[in-house]
């Protein structure tokens, strides 16, 4: 196989199959991390909410069972290599989940609705690549890297998993399968709203498709001819990198990000044919745009601090029970509840249509 495809080309591959799946996921699923939040706080209904759950449930059980069959190196998963920063989670978190509001979407929402013909996404995606890269690589890049430094590890356990076997002496397989058994369990309990079959299923899907990038990229390593890195899916900076592989790919190998980034586009697009939703939209509202722009580019800024998005750290990291996931996920929460607060129930005066300013 790897003398008629090379490393980065099956890399991209397998990321774009998880991304259709992911697509998919969010159009004929509904799965969306803003919406689910919206849904529980304002629509009193826990579905989408739970459906998360059932997605980091099944994401953490798959892991770490992939892990114990030997198909997934759990210590080699890029988030137990990087070091536990609190202060970055919780900025990060906080920023990404406000920006997030504002917008109305996160990257991967975004991607998704794009696939649908709504081409306000578009300016959120490329204003949040542009972002991402900003303080990644960028201007502030420095900046970032002097003020949330990552150069030492806090802890001497790289996860959850590996401390509770510190303690206990329990295999850390055993341990991550219990957890995610558990989450799953408590996911599906009764609470608001029954256990809606459709929104089991493809929060399943969703956790599956984040454990499809573990094993493959790992395959990948093990395999073939390349240093290949051990990641699974995440929209922030990979939506920058995606960027600059368009204007750059004959000099420039193609990445695990880039292809994730296709199939979610290509999973919405076809998602979208299957409800019949497809529909090209534009935004009509300067103040909607406006918006959505300081959004957009606080959430680039958000995900880059806290070293993912509400994908990259609320399932890929979540899912091999890295420290920082749980603080990130809560932050990201906190940060929309906020955001939400601020548009729906009003407690900043909304500006005066007969301002000239605006």
């Amino acid at each position: 196989m790897f003398d008629l495809i090379s490393d980065n080309m099956l890399v991209a591959l397998i990321a774009g199959a998880g991304g259709i799946l992911l697509g998919l996921a969010a159009r004929l699923g509904r799965f969306c991390t803003l919406g689910a939040i919206e849904d529980y706080l304002y629509g009193d209904n826990d579905t989408r909410l739970r459906m998360w759950g059932v997605a980091i449930g099944v994401s953490i059980f798959g892991s770490f069972l992939a892990s114990q069959l030997g198909y997934f190196g759990l210590s080699d998963a890029s988030y137990l290599s990087q070091s536990l920063n609190i202060g970055a989670s919780v900025i990060g978190g906080l920023i990404f989940g406000y920006g997030m509001a504002l917008a109305g979407n996160c990257g991967f929402g975004a991607l998704a609705r794009l696939g649908g013909g709504d081409l306000r996404s578009l300016l959120i995606v490329l204003v949040m690549g542009l972002s991402a890269l900003f303080v990644l690589s960028g201007p502030l890049g420095y900046a970032n890297s002097v003020i949330f430094p990552r150069s030492a590890d806090l802890l001497s356990v790289p996860s959850i998993a590996h401390g509770i076997h510190a303690i206990t002496g329990i295999s850390v397989s055993v341990i991550g399968i219990v957890i995610g058994l558990g989450v799953i369990i408590l996911s599906l309990a009764t609470r608001r709203n029954g256990v809606i079959a459709p929104a089991v299923l493809w929060g399943g899907i969703v956790g599956l498709a984040i454990v499809s990038g573990w094993i493959g990229t790992d395959f990948v390593a093990r395999n073939g001819f390349d240093a290949t890195p051990i990641v699974s899916h995440t929209f922030s900076a990979p939506i920058g990198a995606s960027m600059l592989y368009a204007m750059t790919a004959s000099g420039t190998a193609i990445t695990f990000g880039v292809g994730s980034v296709v199939g979610v586009l290509l999973g919405s697009f076809v998602g979208s044919l299957i409800k019949g939703h497809f529909k090209w939209e534009a935004c009509e509202d300067p103040r909607e745009l406006r918006r959505q722009i300081v959004g957009a580019a606080l959430m680039g800024a958000g995900a880059v601090i806290a070293l993912g998005c509400s994908i990259g750290q609320g399932l890929s990291a979540m899912s091999v029970l890295a420290y920082g996931a749980p603080i990130t996920l809560a932050a990201i929460f906190a940060g929309a509840y906020v955001g939400l607060k601020q548009l729906i129930e009003g407690f900043i005066p909304v500006p005066d249509d007969s301002d000239p300013s605006i």
